[in-house]
């Protein structure tokens, strides 16, 4: 992608990718998840689930699997109020940004 992935935009898809499992998930799904709609490294995304685990958006536990621990990220009832306040706040920019782009931009402005 040619365009610039800042903080809360990864904290948005983040969000969304993990709200999308009920009990949670772990770490490389997530990377693979969000890997099928940006090129992000494990090592970008491991920072960014400790700072939403620090703010409070997420919870983690651990799991046993194949005999050892996989950990696991939940999303919190903060962490889904977050979301929604980045889906509402992407369909806004998306959707100007779009108007842009398609030359439909009023002169009100």
């Amino acid at each position: 992608m040619v365009f610039n992935t800042g903080a809360a935009l990864l904290d948005a898809i983040v969000l969304a990718v993990v709200s999308q499992e009920q009990e949670g998930t772990y770490g490389y799904r997530i990377t693979q998840d969000v890997r099928k709609v940006l090129d992000v490294s494990e090592s970008t995304l491991y920072p960014v689930l400790r700072r939403l685990q620090k703010d409070g958006c997420l919870e983690v536990y651990d799991r046993q699997f194949d005999g050892r621990n996989r950990r696991y990220y939940r999303v919190t009832d903060r962490g889904r109020a977050q979301l929604r306040m980045y889906k509402s706040e992407w369909k806004n920019y998306s959707s100007r940004i779009s108007a842009i782009f398609e030359g439909g931009l009023s002169n009100d402005g």
